[in-house]
């Protein structure tokens, strides 16, 4: 029987790096260089020609970096080497992550045709000001279009992300920025507080910096948030997501249920075949390791020799995962689940009751109100979601 697994792409272009970004992407790269990478993207996945038959694919995230920022065929060639080399199932999830600035609607009838059947859209705020102090390259007018667009492209499945605590940003404008998503009436709604990262243009930015909200203002965005969510029928599963009944990302809980998956392109992280591991994050390197590995495979080769060896060059912070390790994390993703933690689900998956290892803990933060425990969930109470980072902690098993 195959097992189930996940699989995300990255796209690490995008047309212009905006002020709070830290992930691994680039801005002002060459069409050639695109290609590049996007072949060598397609020699990672035939890499894992020898195991593909194991496995079928629920889920496919492709990231970035703005991917609606590449030319549509080249997403298309993604996809389909992904379906060539892997079984994916009959009705899986494929979701694309696209910036309103770069939204076209031919591309996104391509993106229909290739199986593509959930859009993840970030808005981040419907203040224009806000989205120029924060380097968007789209207004709220854009968003609109390209949500519309979206609709029209017959997509029935949209994610649109927004942001709080965004500098200049107050209650008034953060409520309108949701009200006005509500009225859209996407499938689901994400909803981040900012986090300032170092390396980022935002970082270098005192004047923005002191135009953020502090930290009281700050909580008091994310109560409103859940209100404001709640009331227009967006029910939270996750701490800052928030669906219509039935559209969770299925993508993102096998993250948050300690699945398989396999993550492809600079800097992915992956966690499959009992390992966890992230690869390389030179552009380049990443280039000539792929391509490499496309001239073995027109090669009379040994396929899986062909797999370790390239791996072993690809993949940086290899680690095994020992069962303590899978426990804590299932603990660490699991709880910030609305839902918490099955029972059930626990003890069918390390043959052990939750209680065994963790029942002091539990009790004790069950009785400060942090928790709910029956016989068939642990999870936080709101109350314990608003420290999960502390309590969380509790639930090491090793140190």
């Amino acid at each position: 029987m195959r097992k189930p697994l996940s699989i995300y792409v990255h796209i690490p272009f995008c047309k212009h790096k905006c002020m709070y970004c830290d992930f691994l992407s680039f801005e002002g790269e060459t069409s050639t260089k695109k290609i590049q990478y996007i072949n060598a993207l397609m020699s990672e996945i035939r890499m894992y020609k020898p195991y593909a038959d194991r496995y079928i694919v629920k889920t496919i995230y492709i990231g970035g970096g703005t991917p609606s920022f590449l030319d549509e065929a080249m997403i298309g060639n993604v996809i389909n080497t992904i379906k060539h080399i892997f079984k994916v199932d009959r009705f899986p999830e494929i979701t694309i992550e696209v910036n309103p600035g770069t939204i076209k609607y031919t591309d996104l009838l391509a993106y229909r045709e290739y199986g593509i059947n959930r859009l993840s859209i970030g808005l981040q705020s419907a203040d224009d000001e806000i989205l120029r102090l924060m380097g968007r390259i789209h207004n709220y007018e854009e968003f609109v279009d390209g949500f519309e667009a979206a609709r029209r492209a017959g997509f029935e499945n949209i994610s649109v992300d927004a942001m709080t605590s965004l500098p200049g940003q107050d209650m008034h404008t953060m409520v309108d920025t949701l009200t006005r998503i509500t009225e859209l009436g996407p499938e689901h709604i994400s909803v981040y507080s900012l986090q300032v990262e170092d390396g980022t243009k935002l970082k270098e930015r005192p004047d923005l910096l002191n135009l953020i909200p502090d930290e009281d203002t700050d909580r008091s965005m994310y109560y409103m948030t859940k209100k404001v969510l709640k009331a227009a029928g967006y029910e939270r599963y996750e701490i800052s997501n928030y669906s219509k009944p039935g559209y969770e990302s299925r993508h993102n809980m096998v993250y948050w249920t300690g699945g398989q998956y396999i993550g492809l392109g600079i800097g992915a992280s992956s966690y499959f075949k009992g390992e966890r591991f992230s690869n390389i994050k030179n552009l380049d390197n990443y280039i000539e390791i792929c391509d490499d590995v496309r001239e073995e495979l027109t090669k009379d080769t040994d396929r899986i020799k062909l797999y370790d060896s390239a791996t072993a060059i690809l993949r940086e912070n290899v680690q095994t995962i020992f069962l303590e390790s899978r426990i804590e994390e299932y603990m660490f993703l699991g709880l910030r689940m609305i839902k918490g933690i099955r029972r059930k689900d626990f003890s069918e998956k390390f043959n052990r009751d939750v209680f065994e290892l963790y029942g002091d803990i539990i009790n004790k933060y069950v009785d400060q109100g942090y928790m709910y425990a029956d016989e068939n969930v642990v999870a936080l109470t709101d109350k314990g979601i608003d420290v999960s980072n502390y309590i969380l902690s509790d639930f090491m098993l090793t140190t």
